[in-house]
């Protein structure tokens, strides 16, 4: 999938994305939803996010957050505060140890409460690019705030690029585990 251009499509790309998530999700079996995730014995990624998200809610509960990193940090400048996309301490640098404290925020929260968090979640990002210009979204530097880059790009990270990263992971795990059923 090519890489959104115009809020058109970026409103598709991230609703699209989220329609395959959600519908890989309902299509797992109880078993496969609710246990720890697993790539399989021979398994060879190395990424932090491989060892660090132990569950479903786990992915879940990740994209939520980063959804209200982008929320706050957008709504904020928009409204005339000034504030990081990443919260202080962290940098690009360190934003793999925010993701770890993220995860620890949400030790008690349930899968159905995850699950619903990212809807409403979801929802609010995509109403946020709906109240969007093209060139807002799209000019970089068109605000003083996103630095180099454009908002859209921020939008396609938090929405459709990080939806493909959780598709690709949820299916490795059921993979793994369709692989230890018996033939």
């Amino acid at each position: 999938m090519a890489r959104p251009t115009s809020q058109s499509a970026l409103l598709d790309a991230a609703k699209t994305q989220y329609t395959k998530l959600m519908s890989l999700i309902d299509s797992m079996s109880d078993i496969e939803r609710s246990v720890p995730l697993s790539y399989g014995p021979d398994f060879k990624k190395t990424e932090a996010h491989w060892t660090r998200d132990q569950s479903l809610r786990d992915i879940l509960v990740h994209l939520y957050e980063w959804h209200q990193l982008l929320l706050n940090w957008a709504n904020s400048n928009l409204a005339g505060e000034a504030l990081p996309f990443l919260p202080k301490p962290y940098t690009w640098k360190t934003y793999g140890d925010m993701n770890v404290e993220l995860l620890r925020k949400h030790q008690d929260t349930s899968y159905d409460e995850a699950r619903q968090l990212l809807e409403e979640s979801h929802r609010s990002a995509v109403a946020l690019i709906e109240g969007l210009l093209n060139e807002e979204l799209f000019e970089k530097a068109f605000f003083p705030w996103t630095g180099t880059t454009s908002l859209g790009s921020y939008c396609v990270s938090a929405t459709s690029s990080h939806y493909d990263w959780a598709i690709k992971k949820i299916r490795a795990h059921i993979r793994a585990q369709q692989a230890l059923k018996p033939a």
